[in-house]
């Protein structure tokens, strides 16, 4: 219906609430034309949120800290402010910057530049650290972007053509170039086909979905999250076995698909039962393993 709710942690007033009470319980933004929210991820700098409505308006709250929220400041809100324009389609949020896509296929960034991932062609110095930092939409080059996925120090986005591009931190070869070279501005990873991708919050492996119903991972592969049946690193995309793949989300410790049937799986490091498989909690899968089947 339209309606957006939160709950959890509001220290930076990240619920939109305008105030900075925690929730335990569902509570509703103001507004019923919400279309799609993002999430910062790691603290402080990402207690923030954003949200497009019908309309294409775009808003955001929360912390701030580095200009990621596009409002030309550095300031707190604990509630909702509309970022200028009525174009955007799509936000996603990192650890201090953030990503956004207008209707017209252009791709725009804001916040803290650590390890270029502001895609903006703009050196960094040691350890990955840079002056520039972007308190409001800053476009980078192209016109035909579809969709953007932030993480923590690395970016990824496709275009309408079908191409994955991706830039940033690249110690575990997440940037899929082969190497593991840094890159300030985007770099396509081979192929014309993909659909969807997904960066993991601490930023060392991604996932990707092709439009044949593929699966394909790379980077860092701790805890077998790569669902290549090992943990080897990998700085070139890598198949999943299967080709009825629908969805995936990759996570700092699990990683979860569904297929076309409408099958889930889970696979990874068990961590408080995050695999939901009923298993001892250091229980590690490096391949695909189905929720629900007990």
């Amino acid at each position: 219906d339209g309606t957006l709710w939160v709950m959890g942690q509001n220290v930076y007033g990240q619920l939109g609430q305008n105030n900075v009470v925690y929730r335990s319980s569902p509570v509703q933004i103001p507004g019923t034309t919400w279309r799609q929210v993002t999430t910062g991820w790691d603290s402080p700098a990402s207690y923030n949120m954003m949200a497009t409505k019908t309309d294409n308006t775009l808003w955001a709250w929360g912390s701030n800290e580095e200009g990621e929220l596009g409002l030309n400041n550095t300031t707190k809100y604990s509630s909702p402010v509309q970022i200028p324009g009525t174009t955007w389609k799509q936000a996603s949020l990192g650890r201090d910057s953030a990503m956004l896509v207008k209707t017209d296929g252009t791709l725009w960034v804001m916040g803290r530049n650590q390890y270029g991932k502001l895609g903006l062609n703009q050196a960094v110095g040691n350890y990955g650290e840079s002056t520039v930092r972007c308190s409001s939409p800053t476009q980078v080059p192209g016109t035909t972007w579809n969709d953007a996925w932030s993480g923590n120090y690395n970016n990824a986005a496709t275009k309408t053509d079908g191409t994955l591009w991706s830039w940033g931190y690249n110690d575990n070869g997440q940037l899929g170039q082969n190497n593991r070279t840094y890159y300030s501005s985007p770099v396509q990873i081979p192929g014309t086909t993909w659909k969807k991708t997904k960066v993991v919050n601490n930023s060392q492996s991604l996932a990707s979905l092709k439009t044949d119903g593929t699966l394909w991972g790379w980077g860092s592969n701790f805890y077998g999250m790569l669902a290549l049946n090992n943990t080897t690193k990998y700085s070139s995309p890598v198949q999943v076995p299967g080709t009825t793949w629908k969805s995936v989300t990759i996570q700092q410790y699990a990683s979860y698909a569904t297929k076309t049937d409408g099958t889930l799986w889970s696979w990874g490091y068990n961590v408080v039962g995050a695999l939901g498989l009923n298993q001892p909690s250091d229980t590690q899968l490096s391949s695909p393993t189905q929720i629900g089947t007990d």
